[in-house]
């Protein structure tokens, strides 16, 4: 039988529920007129990063990757959420917005992972999503925070739907140096699951295995960024994630933690 516990708490962990709890209700205590914490500019951009073929893999892999932030009136676009999307967003309470995108999804290459090709593990190809999101941007004292609760559906309505919970906080500002750390956890459906971690095919000399809908991963990390003029910024970024639930069972995955390591240029505007 399934724990009727609610599906959050095996992401997040009581302590920090209670913590982010405690946050919320001392940023709503305060005055409503707080300015947002997301400076006014934009930038564009590339650069480098280190990922594993897929997470759960040994394997890590070097790729090219773009670095956006843009935020208008209504359209926005951004790489700086832990995808890269864009849509349309509308304030909806002072720091509040609430908004719809499309996200690029990634997928599992056979040819990047020697697991997989020992297995004859299928492909899964890069897609798309759409779907909704919630955006809370404050202050808690001096400190610039976001709160962010994502969902998103697959538009290959048989790789389903996941959501995710972010908070970030700018604690550093100083000069031309900027950091910021990050929580996350995601929810993934049952069809998502077993889009990744689901093994049916008996070629694969596996295990049959059919995840179902819980927890996906968390994860946390650093973000920076170094200004190196009137017009160049500097971007780098530490994340580590970890597998949770059904996931972290499936014999496709080869380890629980997995490693994310980038840095970019980009021109700000």
């Amino acid at each position: 039988m399934r724990s009727s516990t609610p599906w959050w708490r095996s992401f997040v962990p009581p302590r920090t529920a209670r913590r982010l709890v405690a946050a919320l209700s001392l940023a709503a205590s305060a005055t409503c007129s707080a300015q947002t914490p997301l400076p006014e500019y934009a930038w564009l951009g590339a650069g480098l990063r280190s990922r594993p073929a897929y997470d759960g893999s040994v394997e890590q892999h070097l790729e090219l990757i773009p670095s956006v932030r843009y935020y208008g009136k209504p359209w926005f676009a951004r790489t700086t959420q832990g995808l890269l999307e864009g849509g349309a967003r509308v304030e909806i309470a002072p720091g509040l917005n609430l908004g719809a995108q499309l996200a690029y999804e990634g997928g599992r290459a056979q040819s990047e992972s020697a697991f997989l090709r020992d297995h004859t593990v299928p492909d899964v190809s890069p897609g798309a999503s759409a779907g909704l999101h919630l955006e809370w941007d404050q202050r808690l004292g001096p400190m610039p925070v976001t709160l962010l609760a994502r969902g998103r559906q697959n538009l290959d309505r048989d790789r389903g739907a996941q959501a995710d919970l972010r908070f970030t906080g700018i604690f550093f500002g100083g000069g031309a140096l900027t950091l910021a750390a990050f929580m996350q956890g995601t929810w993934a459906s049952g069809k998502s699951a077993r889009t990744f971690y689901g093994v049916t095919s008996a070629s694969t000399g596996l295990a049959s295995y059919e995840p179902g809908s819980g927890a996906l991963s968390v994860a946390a990390g650093l973000l920076g960024g170094y200004d190196l003029g009137s017009r160049w910024i500097l971007l780098f970024g530490i994340e580590g994630r970890r597998l949770q639930g059904d996931a972290a069972r499936s014999p496709l995955a080869e380890r629980s933690s997995s490693a994310y390591v980038s840095t970019s240029a980009a021109y700000r505007f």
